[in-house]
């Protein structure tokens, strides 16, 4: 198959998104397919490609960072129709995904209007609960004219796949899109480029030495983007509250984002308890998954997190509120807890700082779950979904036969 994947989500960016679209390219390679990508460019974009050979199969297209629209740490592009067609028909493209809603994703459909092939779209976001934190607060636009948005950016996509339940229950409500077909594809991690990444321990004695963590101190793990709809505030509002019943927790914050000033300076009086590295490449990633004892999020805005799937495959107990994106990733009593007030997180907390063989036998079934998750069986799924899409096209397809073309992968 020749496939074309959109997406404002790119390197040199980090996020979660990027590293699906970046898995999902890899994969589709690996199993012999042709994939192309069109997406944003940035200023440190720009400086690299002069420090390498360009990607012929990356598309760069103009645009500017995102203040204006609500995200300051992302970049909303500005396509150029003739140029897009232009890159798709030399490489014979005959299926768009789209990892995007905005103006990216709008040159994808009127792409695949114009090519006549289908164009479908992963749901990674739930933006009814990220437009909250920005925006004046999810002051400036009400919710439902939110939804009526989000309905319009979806409703031409020819498919959808949905990453979690959470994300099918919701855009199968009533006020949303229920009569678009879609299927259920977990995201998935690249198993052995995340393990190759890890260190010896005396790397790992080094990068505690620099954070000022003990032998015998307990390590309580956030890794992602620091930014409100994750809740990092309340997130700091627990840890700070922890450390004062347990001398032994230390709390790590892996990460950069907007938000990490503000929590920086709130945390000050105990920093020495509270840490926050800021940004942290890629492959050095995995040494704070390595030092870590607990991993810790209290976002209720996620669809299906990359990072609790990197925890998992790190043996790693979790501790989260209790959210459906979560729901085949954190299992109660078995590999962590979920819970349903940010105080009873405390409790969690306090539990398995104090109980060192249940964070050994959490932190086993997280490898177990974890293999559910292989980006081997993520790929076979796609190809299966894009099979499906790919023969019934243009004829009208339905939530039965994506479903059926899914479940055909055996694990």
């Amino acid at each position: 198959m020749n496939i074309a994947l959109f997406t404002d989500s790119y390197l040199p960016t980090k996020s979660g998104i990027v590293t699906v679209v970046l898995q999902h390219r890899k994969i589709l390679e690996d199993m012999g397919h042709h994939v192309v990508v069109v997406t944003v460019n940035t200023k440190e974009e720009e400086k690299a490609l002069a420090e390498r050979e360009k990607d012929e199969n990356v598309l760069r297209i103009r645009s500017v960072r995102g203040e204006w629209f609500g995200v300051p740490d992302q970049y909303i592009g500005f396509p150029h129709e003739k140029k897009i067609l232009k890159f798709l028909k030399k490489h014979n493209v005959q299926l768009i995904h789209s990892h995007t809603e905005f103006f990216v994703a709008h040159a994808a459909k009127l792409s695949g209007k114009k090519l006549h092939i289908p164009v479908i779209a992963t749901t990674h976001t739930l933006w009814e609960d990220f437009y909250k934190y920005y925006l004046l607060g999810g002051r400036l636009i009400p919710v439902k004219l939110i939804r009526k948005i989000v309905k319009r950016l979806y409703k031409k996509f020819y498919a959808l796949i949905n990453v979690s339940q959470k994300a099918r229950d919701y855009f199968k409500m009533p006020f949303m899109l229920p009569n678009t077909p879609s299927a259920i594809i977990p995201n998935a991690l690249d198993t052995d480029s995340f393990l190759q990444c890890s260190i010896a321990d005396s790397e790992i004695q080094k990068v505690r030495k620099q954070w000022g963590i003990k032998k015998d101190d307990i390590v309580f793990l956030f890794l992602g983007r620091v930014v409100e709809e994750k809740r990092v505030d309340e997130l700091l509002d627990i840890c700070m509250r922890v450390i004062q019943k347990n001398s032994k927790i230390k709390i790590l914050f892996v990460g950069a984002g907007p938000a990490v000033q503000s929590l920086e300076k709130r945390a000050r009086p105990v920093s020495d308890r509270i840490i926050f590295t800021g940004y942290v490449p890629w492959t050095e990633v995995h040494s704070y998954y390595q030092l870590g004892d607990v991993f810790i999020t209290a976002s209720l805005s996620e669809m299906h997190s990359m990072t609790v799937l990197e925890a998992l495959v790190s043996g790693l107990p979790l501790i989260a509120r209790r959210d459906t994106s979560f729901s085949d990733t954190i299992f109660d009593g078995k590999n962590g807890y979920m819970a349903d007030t940010d105080e009873e997180m405390d409790q969690y907390f306090l539990e398995l700082a104090a109980d060192k063989k249940k964070r050994a036998a959490f932190g086993e079934y997280s490898k177990k779950v974890a293999k559910s998750f292989s980006l081997e069986v993520y790929g076979k799924r796609v190809v299966a979904f894009y099979q499906k899409v790919l023969d019934t096209f243009p004829e009208k397809i339905t939530d039965e036969d994506l479903k059926a073309a899914v479940d055909s992968v055996v694990i």
